[in-house]
């Protein structure tokens, strides 16, 4: 296993090449905003099975997640230091995702900064193109206005079909869930299915 997951980028405008990043070809997932990588390091280590790219922009947290990653002996992970909304919509090559994992991205509660979401209409249609038939998104946050939009954002889309969250994906938790939950803050939990 390489001695660091975080992957250095050999081009931002070309598609990823996704056959070289991991020395075994499985299902992939993303996680967009990995945090600290507490879900993705507990999710990863559950699914060997599955590779797993997990996206962040901060180098510190990348850092975190490379660190719990290596320890644990996870070859099924690669890291990138890149905006998420870039990533999705220039890098990862179009059908190539099982699944895509968007824990409490930052809300922007305020009215005037509503246009910096990462989730609207618009970026649900990129996740379509990114999404192999029958693949699934999965939505948390903390933050009701912005989880009434991304409902919104989903409504109307015959590419998507919304479907339950499964108990076992619940029972693995991130960092900032975990501060939630220590504080009385409920989770609202949505997901999606790739239909055509």
């Amino acid at each position: 296993m390489s001695d660091n997951l975080i992957v250095r980028f050999q081009s931002i405008v070309e598609p990823l090449p996704l056959g070289s990043l991991f020395a075994v070809e499985r299902p992939l997932e993303i996680e967009l905003g990995a945090g600290d990588g507490s879900f993705l390091a507990a999710y990863a280590q559950a699914n060997r099975e599955t590779n797993f790219i997990g996206v962040e922009r901060l180098l510190g947290r990348l850092r975190k997640i490379d660190k719990k990653a290596r320890r644990a002996g996870l070859d099924n992970v690669r890291l990138l230091r890149i905006e998420a909304e870039y990533f999705t919509r220039y890098l990862i090559p179009p059908g190539s995702a099982r699944a895509v994992h968007i824990y409490f991205p930052d809300p922007w509660p305020k009215r005037k900064h509503w246009k910096n979401r990462l989730i609207d209409s618009e970026f649900v249609d990129i996740l379509a193109r990114v999404l192999k038939p029958e693949g699934m998104v999965f939505l948390r946050t903390d933050d009701r206005p912005y989880f009434e939009q991304m409902l919104a954002s989903f409504t109307g889309k015959t590419t998507f079909q919304k479907m339950e969250t499964p108990p076992e994906l619940q029972a693995f938790i991130t960092d900032f869930e975990r501060g939630f939950h220590a504080r009385g803050v409920s989770t609202l939990h949505a997901a999606y299915r790739r239909v055509r």
